[in-house]
């Protein structure tokens, strides 16, 4: 399958410009499930804008 990167940016709610995984959904979510995170796309605006990708603070929002 081929990766649709530039559609996905479109999707993306990921406001931190340097990231290189930027589109690439398949390497975001490996790269935060490693790091026992959850990705910034799953969040409010609020959410994402505060870069804290835990469990908690995503139970926290959708409670």
């Amino acid at each position: 399958m081929d990766c649709t990167i530039e559609k996905n940016k479109t999707a993306c709610t990921c406001t931190y410009e340097g990231c290189d995984r930027k589109g690439k959904c398949c390497e975001c979510v490996s790269y935060h499930r490693k790091r026992k995170e959850i990705p910034g796309c799953f969040f409010s605006k609020e959410g994402e804008r505060s870069y804290d990708r835990s469990y908690k603070r995503f139970a926290a929002e959708n409670m």
